[in-house]
């Protein structure tokens, strides 16, 4: 795949000691959802309340009215939508599930616009949908500050009719999934049909607009509205977010603090199946391991489809937004979503010795599938009909829980979100444990216990028994050869030829050789770095571990 051509709006190309791929992210949290499933307006309105309680969590810098980011993840809003497309262009949508809907950032300059739109249409039809019309979503531009007005999108519904061939709705999920990134790929990459472009911009390298561009979601089960705002900015920015008819069963928020970050419009979350509060340590490293997987993956789900999905993590994204990628392609590609959660986020099982040796077997399969994906890191994900919260194994993030009289649960990164809620009305209060998960399903009308769940995940395929016929332990392997002896009498010439010194062997070398045991030293270990020495440096020297200089537990 071609490289970038450009960078996001409002980011820097990577310059000095700054690059856009060590992005990452400390914010706020909670949803809201209704134990038995019942839409109400008086969700979103709990929802947004709680998101500007979290204004202490957001951020902004010099122009206060410019935030990190802000934004709300809901089902889809199928009665309010139903009506103002109705109301505002005569369209009459099809039943609720036959179409699929999703906020859409682009240019706010005409010609460039309607570039993409027309491209997004193609797109549509050549995946063999009907395209059924775009929405101007209303927006309260004059709340923004300098920065995020600067940088402002146009706001757009695009609406997309489901084939008659398509039976199944996970399948249309899948449609859509591989509309959005046919459409993303084309335009980030710059592979878009002449036909798109004004003529007057032909000999541009970047499809006109582009940097505008990102779609929040597209879905027939979940919308989203997000943007470059402050926590109390989100609800009177967009004033769909207020009408009665815009009702859902769950609502997501999430109020981003982009410490040592970039923001921008398309970074702020919800992201299409999570939102997350911490930072993921590990995403340099994960992210190069999917690179090095997507030409292996296999799946009869997306068919001839797959090839146009890749790459599946998109770069310009926070570490929170990387792990979205994976977790969506992981699910729409045939895992269960609390399977695929498990998979990226595993307790910590390798010293665990009262665990249960179906779970242990699943931790240790998919070990040699996917790296953990670790934190401290505290994610709520839903797929619109359930809902919940996984802590990862490091248990840094507070996550806790209300339930209410009126079967709502209301979990939040803080207590105190809901300042009018009436304490007689818990009935049940919990928090999130390390490696422990929190999953609200409406179809059961109840919270499913953290063993529960994972049970019927763990216990669901033979993995013991796959481990015990298909993987090859290195001790089974023939024996090597013996290594070339080492010259003893040679050996201190040696090291001090290659630069080793009496800390190298006391504190490094010996310990490993010994006993075994990587060696322990301090997270605050300032040595000089070795690509400013005057003298011949160990390779390894050039190389430090990554650890998140943005965490404060």
């Amino acid at each position: 795949m071609p490289e970038m051509k450009k960078s996001p709006l409002g980011w820097p190309q990577a310059q000095g000691l700054w690059d856009p791929s060590m992005e990452k992210d400390s914010c706020g949290v909670g949803f809201i959802a209704h134990l038995k499933g019942k839409r109400s307006h008086s969700i979103i309105e709990k929802t947004l309340t709680m998101n500007n309680q979290m204004i202490h969590r957001g951020a902004s810098g010099a122009d206060p009215e410019t935030g990190d980011g802000s934004g709300i993840f809901t089902q889809m809003p199928d009665k309010f939508l139903r009506k103002v497309m109705l109301e505002e262009q005569g369209i009459e949508l099809p039943p609720q599930g036959q179409y699929g809907a999703g906020l859409v950032f682009v240019s706010p300059h005409s010609t460039e616009r309607e570039a993409t739109m027309q491209l997004f249409e193609h797109v549509i039809r050549e995946e063999g949908q009907k395209f059924i019309g775009w929405r101007t979503v209303p927006v309260k531009s004059e709340i923004l500050g300098k920065t995020s007005g600067r940088y402002e999108p146009a706001m757009k519904q695009v609406f997309i009719q489901r084939s008659s061939r398509i039976k199944d709705d996970m399948d249309f999920e899948r449609k859509l999934y591989a509309i959005r990134k046919r459409v993303g790929n084309a335009i980030r990459f710059n592979e878009v049909p002449s036909q798109f472009y004004d003529v007057h911009r032909t000999a541009k390298k970047t499809f006109p607009g582009g940097e505008y561009f990102y779609v929040t979601g597209l879905s027939a089960r979940t919308m989203i509205y997000k943007g470059m705002l402050t926590p109390c900015q989100l609800s009177e920015y967009f004033p769909d977010l207020h009408d009665p008819d815009f009702e859902s069963a769950l609502a997501l928020m999430h109020t981003r603090f982009s410490t040592n970050t970039f923001p921008s419009w398309p970074r702020a979350h919800p992201n299409r199946f999570i939102a997350h509060n911490g930072e993921i340590n590990t995403v340099m490293g994960n992210e190069n391991f999917m690179k090095a997987r997507e030409f292996l993956c296999q799946t009869d789900k997306f068919g001839e489809d797959i090839r146009n999905l890749f790459p599946v993590i998109n770069e310009d994204g926070s570490d929170s937004a990387r792990f979205d990628n994976v977790l969506e392609f992981l699910h729409l590609g045939g895992y269960d979503l609390v399977h695929a959660v498990m998979m990226m986020i595993p307790e910590p099982w390798e010293r665990h010795e009262s665990m249960d040796p179906a779970k242990r077997a699943f931790y240790e399969y998919h070990a040699c599938l996917m790296e953990p994906w670790d934190g401290p890191a505290s994610i709520t994900f839903s797929d619109g009909y359930q809902i919940g919260a996984v802590l990862d194994r490091n248990g840094l993030r507070p996550s806790r829980y209300y339930v209410t009289d009126d079967d709502l649960v209301i979990m939040a990164s803080e207590v105190g979100v809901l300042p009018d809620l009436d304490p007689l009305t818990v009935i049940e209060k919990g928090r999130l444990q390390p490696g422990r998960m929190f999953l609200v399903d409406m179809n059961e009308g109840r919270i499913i216990p953290d063993e529960e769940v994972k049970k019927r995940v763990y216990t669901a395929r033979p993995y013991q028994k796959w481990l015990d016929e298909r993987r090859i332990m290195a001790s089974s392997l023939p024996e090597p050869e013996a290594p070339m002896g080492v010259d003893e009498e040679r050996i201190r010439t040696r090291q001090i030829a290659f630069g080793y010194t009496y800390e190298d062997i006391r504190f490094l070398l010996g310990p490993t050789a010994e006993k075994g045991v990587q060696p322990i030293t301090s997270m605050g270990n300032d040595p000089p770095l070795a690509v400013l020495s005057n003298q011949s440096r160990h390779l390894y020297q050039y190389f430090k571990q990554i650890f998140a200089q943005v965490t404060n537990p």
